[in-house]
């Protein structure tokens, strides 16, 4: 996609991307923090549990060779023998074991996390095609894994010239002592070779890790174009969803209309603006706003509060004060308490006027509404 758009994949990758790629195995990962992880956890393990596991063995060749002739010729003695070793095997191996598989489980995920994916166990035909094969064995990755091998060499090398070096009296010493205590401090020697050598990997692993996380993200990182083409097939159009906005908005205004009957009066500015309110006694609070809008909208309000002969009072900065500081479905804000009530006053007041014939009343002036500073709108 970039080779064909002719453009550089410059931008990291989306939510999205990641995603995917996750789906189909594809994490950072690094076989190197893998290898250290192991070798150290099974030269700790040795160190920990050496003594037990060689007490244990012990155990298990005193018993093989203090055999009875009856027992060795028969069969199913044998047998049970057999099991009692290899039973005294286990529980000596079993820290061991249990150490060891613990790092093997914990190294993989130490980077990249936890990941299951069918798509990653999928057969691929470019994995048996040869000059796909032949393309691997010589690309930059194949190199810098050649380079990773020869470092690791000349790490460990390097390493263990250095402890050898180190303990070399102590390999001259074992020449001095007897069999059995020249055995032990040889298996301890060896141990904390091991251990050594293991702990050089850190370097190793060190200097893997990063390159294992920058590789990742370069090789996912996708040009502009594709995040367009994302957050299309993502979000969708933007005519698509201006045209869904639309259809919203239209079923909105509709349900709207339907509440405007119900108001008890409408302020108008007189031409532009028109809202419509309703005081509910059983919802109890402030007036709240049924129904309002501006120019076209205002007007399809005002000609339906006509034809169910619902008052309209025109107070020009109240309508507007009204549009801009309130919400369809809520309650008006509290600093237009005084001036609505003003309103509302006078439409009762024209409700008794129309049942009794009482003395008319004359709507507020727009001068003696008050309305706060902060929520009047010029025209």
């Amino acid at each position: 996609m970039a080779e064909e758009s002719g453009q550089e994949k410059t931008e990291e990758p989306t939510a999205k991307r990641l995603s995917e790629a996750r789906e189909k195995g594809d994490v950072p990962r690094s076989r190197e923090l893998v290898t250290m992880a192991v070798l150290l956890a099974s030269s700790a393990a040795a160190l920990m549990f050496g003594g037990i596991l060689a007490e244990h063995m012990m155990n298990v060749i005193k018993f093989s060779y203090e055999l009875e002739r009856d027992v060795i010729f028969d069969v199913n003695q044998m047998a049970i023998f057999l099991g009692v070793a290899l039973f005294d095997s286990f529980n000596g191996l079993i820290g061991f074991f249990a150490l060891v598989m613990l790092a093997a489980l914990v190294g993989p995920i130490a980077l990249g996390g936890w990941n299951f994916s069918s798509q990653a166990f999928a057969p691929k035909g470019s994995r048996l095609n040869p000059l796909s094969g032949i393309k691997r064995m010589f690309s930059m990755n194949a190199l810098v894994e050649l380079i990773k091998a020869l470092g690791k060499f000349s790490v460990v090398a390097a390493v263990a010239i250095g402890v050898l070096w180190s303990i070399k009296a102590d390999l001259l010493a074992l020449g001095h002592g007897t069999p059995q205590t020249a055995a032990s401090d040889a298996v301890e020697l060896v141990i904390w070779v091991f251990l050594m050598l293991s702990a050089s990997l850190i370097i190793i692993a060190a200097i893997d890790v990063p390159f294992q996380m920058y590789s990742y993200s370069k090789k996912l990182k996708m040009t502009m174009q594709e995040i367009k083409d994302e957050m299309k097939n993502t979000e969708g159009k933007p005519e698509v969803k201006g045209r869904i906005r639309q259809l919203q908005r239209e079923i909105a205004q509709r349900q709207m209309m339907k509440e405007v009957p119900a108001a008890d009066v409408v302020i108008t500015n007189p031409t532009h603006f028109s809202v419509a309110l309703k005081y509910d006694e059983e919802r109890g609070g402030a007036p709240y706003v049924v129904a309002m809008g501006a120019d076209f909208v205002a007007l399809k309000i005002r000609e339906i509060a006509r034809e169910n002969d619902i008052p309209l009072v025109a107070a020009a900065p109240l309508a507007r004060a009204l549009y801009y500081a309130s919400e369809v479905n809520e309650e008006i804000p509290a600093g237009l308490y005084t001036a609505v009530a003003q309103v509302l006053a006078y439409v009762y007041q024209l409700r008794n006027y129309k049942i009794y014939q009482a003395q008319k009343p004359y709507p507020p002036s727009e001068k003696d509404l008050q309305i706060p500073d902060e929520y009047r709108r010029d025209e």
